[in-house]
C-alpha cells in the first residue's frame, strides 16, 4: 500500500478489517438506542401507581417502531441494490457513504441537538400531558391509547430511521454479516441499559455514557469523512491532489485504519467535518451578546448550556428538566 498510494476500499485487504466496522456500527447503534431509552424514560417517568398501565401503549408503540425500522431496512437495501444495477459500484458506494456522513454529522451537530432535545422531547412531554388530561376529562380511551402508542412509535422510529440510513454504506462495502454483528452488539448494550432503566429502575451514569459515545462517534466521523472523500476520488467525483511531503510521513496503515490519506481533498474534508462539530457546539454554548450572566455561570439555569467539560450533558439536562429518570 505504501508504494501504490491510497488503498482501494473495495479490496480484500480493506474488507478484512471487519472488527473496526463492527465497533463503529455498535457505537452508533448503542448511541441511538441510548437516546431512545432516555426519551422513553422521560415520557414514562410519571406513569407510576395506577397510571403505570399507561406505559403499555407506549411500549407497544416502540415495538411497532422496531418492526417499522426493520421494514425500512429492507426497503432501503432494495433501493440500493437496484441502484447498483444501473450505476457503478464505486458511484453507489460513494453516494451511500455520503448519506452516512450526513447522518453522522446530524447526530454530532450541536445546533441540531439543541433543537432536538429542547423541541422534540418537549413536544413529546406536552403531547403526553395533553393525552393524560383528556383521559381524566373522560375522553375516549381508544384515542388516548393510540396517542400514547404514537409517542412510543415516534420515539423509537426516529432513531431507527437514522441507523438504517447510516448502515447502507457499510452493507454495500462489507455485506450483511458484518453489519448484523455490529447491530447486535449495539442492540445488546442498549437492551442492558433499557432493562436496568425500566425494569430495575437503576440510576445509570447516562451523562458519562453520552459523553463517551459522543467522543467515539467523533472519531468514527473523521474516519468516515476521510474514507468518503477517498471513495469520491476513486469515483472521479472530486480531484486527487497529492501532498508529496506527507507521503513518506503517513504510513499505509493510517489510511487503512483511520482513513488518513496524503491528499488535499481528504485532509480538507476531515478538517471541515471536525470544524463543523466543534463550531456548532461553540455556537450553541455561546451566550447571547457574548456575555454570560452570573446566574448561568453559577447555577447553570440554561438547560442547553451546562458544564462545559461535558458537552453531551445538554441532552440529559433537557430530559431531566422535564421528568426525573428512573423511578
Amino acid at each position: 500500500m505504501t508504494s501504490s498510494g491510497s488503498p482501494d476500499p473495495l479490496s480484500d485487504q480493506a474488507k478484512g478489517h471487519s472488527t473496526v466496522a463492527v465497533l463503529d456500527i455498535g457505537v452508533l447503534v448503542f448511541r441511538e438506542g441510548l437516546e431512545c431509552v432516555l426519551v422513553l424514560s422521560a415520557i414514562t417517568a410519571s406513569m407510576v401507581g395506577e397510571s403505570r398501565k399507561q406505559r403499555l401503549p407506549v411500549a407497544a408503540g416502540a415495538a411497532v417502531g422496531l418492526l417499522a425500522t426493520i421494514a425500512t431496512w429492507f426497503v432501503a437495501a432494495g433501493i440500493v441494490s437496484d441502484l447498483t444495477e444501473s450505476f457503478s459500484a464505486l458511484a453507489v458506494q460513494a453516494a451511500t457513504g455520503l448519506l452516512a456522513v450526513v447522518v453522522l454529522l446530524i447526530v454530532m451537530n450541536w445546533f441540531f441537538h439543541k433543537v432536538y432535545w429542547a423541541g422534540w422531547i418537549s413536544a413529546h412531554n406536552k403531547r403526553k400531558r395533553s393525552l393524560l388530561s383528556k383521559s381524566g376529562a373522560g375522553s375516549t380511551r381508544t384515542g388516548v391509547l393510540w396517542g400514547l402508542g404514537l409517542l412510543g412509535f415516534s420515539s423509537f422510529y426516529r432513531e431507527g430511521f437514522e441507523v438504517v440510513l447510516f448502515l447502507q454504506s457499510y452493507t454495500l462495502k462489507l455485506g450483511d454479516a458484518i453489519v448484523l454483528k455490529g447491530v447486535l452488539a449495539g442492540s445488546a448494550l442498549t437492551a442492558v441499559v433499557a432493562i436496568l432503566t425500566f425494569v430495575a429502575h437503576a440510576r445509570l451514569p447516562y451523562r458519562r455514557m453520552l459523553v463517551l459515545t459522543g467522543l467515539l462517534l467523533g472519531i468514527v466521523l473523521l474516519v468516515m469523512v476521510g474514507e468518503e472523500a477517498q471513495e469520491m476520488q476513486l469515483a472521479h467525483w472530486i480531484p486527487t491532489t497529492q501532498i508529496s511531503w506527507m507521503q513518506p510521513v503517513v504510513p499505509g496503515w493510517m489510511g487503512l485504519w483511520f482513513s488518513v490519506f496524503p491528499t488535499v481533498e481528504t485532509m480538507l474534508a476531515q478538517g471541515l467535518a471536525g470544524a463543523l462539530v466543534v463550531g456548532s457546539y461553540w455556537f450553541v454554548r455561546r451566550p447571547p451578546g457574548g456575555h454570560e450572566s452570573a446566574s448561568e455561570t453559577e447555577h447553570g439555569t440554561n438547560t442547553l448550556q451546562t458544564e462545559p467539560s461535558e458537552p453531551l450533558l445538554a441532552q440529559t439536562a433537557a430530559i431531566r428538566g422535564s421528568q426525573p429518570l428512573g423511578d
